[in-house]
């Protein structure tokens, strides 16, 4: 497991802030955390993990980025801080269920065991509190590229990881100008024509797969892009989540105790919270977060 086994242990450095009333889900999914990179957000998703609070919680992978520990460990106090609340919510009584992804792979070995109160699965399924069956799984199986030419997957990480640097560069620079976070890399993203045209081939193969196994629909993660939709097969409705990721977009994707299902989007979630907090303070316009 190389650089993945001299993950620290040390306790948490910054300690969960007591009287913060936690919003209550039934349960949570988070995927594509990439602990390891200089691209994850852990301080949106510090600031998540201490707001929130659910019955289960699944980890759709791609949590820890093996790919690049392997080249280049790099593990700050902020990534343990995550490690440590994550573990804690399994202390307090949290059904947490890991499902490695392509990044994390090297833990897909130990599936069916429990470490620390933490399940893991190569897949899962769960049935929501209105009756829905929906299988959970991280989504690198239904990627041509990953599939078919796994030297170009690697390559691409590379390029990837470049633009992550840059996105950090715009929002440090953001942040001193007292802007919001906002996701270069995103909207790079969605302007490039192959991708969206590539994201929309994977949610229709995703969605497919789905109805070959007879559930209601899948959640998944992957690709960095939070989306519900749905699809018809055989007359029967599909339903698409991707719970998103915390190094473009800062997604959650959670299911409300009757059974309702909602993307959150975290920075404009903290951007809602301060403007409660103090009236003065106005999110930016419409046509940049569309941007």
């Amino acid at each position: 497991m190389g650089s993945v086994a001299k993950l620290p242990t040390r306790r948490l450095q910054t300690p969960e802030p007591e009287g913060i009333k936690r919003r209550k889900y039934r349960t949570i999914w988070i995927s594509d955390v990439h602990l390891g990179t200089k691209g994850c957000n852990a301080e949106l998703l510090t600031d998540f993990l201490d707001h929130t609070d659910s019955e289960t919680m699944y980890l759709v992978g791609d949590i820890i980025d093996g790919w690049r520990l392997k080249k280049k460990f790099f593990w700050p106090p902020e990534h343990n801080d995550i490690f440590w609340r994550v573990l804690k919510r399994a202390r307090r009584g949290t059904r947490i269920v890991y499902i490695p992804g392509n990044h994390d792979e090297m833990f897909r070995q130990f599936t069916g065991l429990n470490f620390g109160g933490v399940e893991i699965r190569r897949a899962a399924f769960h049935d929501t509190a209105d009756g829905r069956r929906l299988m959970v799984l991280h989504g690198d199986e239904f990627d041509a590229v990953m599939l078919a030419h796994r030297w170009l997957a690697f390559v691409g990480d590379t390029l990837y990881h470049v633009m992550m640097g840059l996105n950090q560069w715009v929002n440090k620079a953001r942040r001193a100008l007292g802007l919001p976070y906002w996701s270069l890399s995103k909207v790079a993203k969605h302007k490039v024509k192959n991708a969206v045209e590539f994201i929309g081939r994977y949610e229709e193969v995703v969605a497919k797969a789905a109805a070959e196994r007879g559930v209601d629909g899948v959640v998944c993660g992957h690709i960095h892009t939070a989306e519900f939709r749905e699809f018809t097969y055989s007359g029967k409705t599909i339903e698409y989540w991707n719970d998103g990721d915390w190094v473009e977009g800062c997604n959650a994707l959670v299911e409300h105790f009757d059974g309702r299902m909602e993307i959150l989007n975290w920075p404009q979630e903290i951007a809602a919270r301060d403007g409660q907090n103090n009236p003065h303070i106005q999110s930016e316009p419409k046509e940049l977060e569309a941007a």
